[in-house]
C-alpha cells in the first residue's frame, strides 16, 4: 500500500541520487546550469570536445602548410560542431527538467 511517507521517503532518495554533481571537465560546458551532469553527459560532451580540438589542430596545421582553403573548411566544420554541441547541451537539459517536473512532489 502506498502511503504519504513511503512516498515521501522514495522522493528524498530520488533527489538525493540526483543531487550527484560530477565534475565536469568541459571547457564549453555552462557553469550556470543547475541540473546535475551524468557521467554519460560529460562523456559525450568530453569526446566532442576532443572533436573540435582536434579540428582546430588540423586547422592550424594546414594554415602553416599554407592550405587556406582547407583551414576554412575545417574551422566552419569546428564552429559548426560547437553550435551542435551547445544546442544538444540545450536539448537534454530541456529534457531533463521537463522529466523532473514530472515527479509527483505532493499528494
Amino acid at each position: 500500500m502506498i502511503t504519504r511517507s513511503n512516498l515521501a521517503e522514495q522522493l528524498r532518495e530520488y533527489q538525493i541520487r540526483s543531487k550527484h554533481d560530477w565534475a565536469s571537465v568541459s571547457f564549453f560546458s555552462s557553469t550556470s546550469s543547475n541540473l546535475a551532469s551524468s557521467r554519460v553527459d560529460v562523456t559525450i560532451f568530453v569526446i566532442w570536445e576532443l572533436v573540435v580540438l582536434a579540428f582546430l589542430v588540423f586547422s592550424a596545421v594546414s594554415l602553416y602548410f599554407r592550405h587556406v582553403r582547407l583551414a576554412i573548411i575545417l574551422i566552419s566544420f569546428t564552429m559548426l560542431f560547437l553550435l551542435a554541441m551547445k544546442v544538444t547541451k540545450k536539448v537534454r537539459l530541456a529534457r531533463k527538467k521537463k522529466r523532473r517536473m514530472l515527479l509527483p512532489l505532493s499528494m
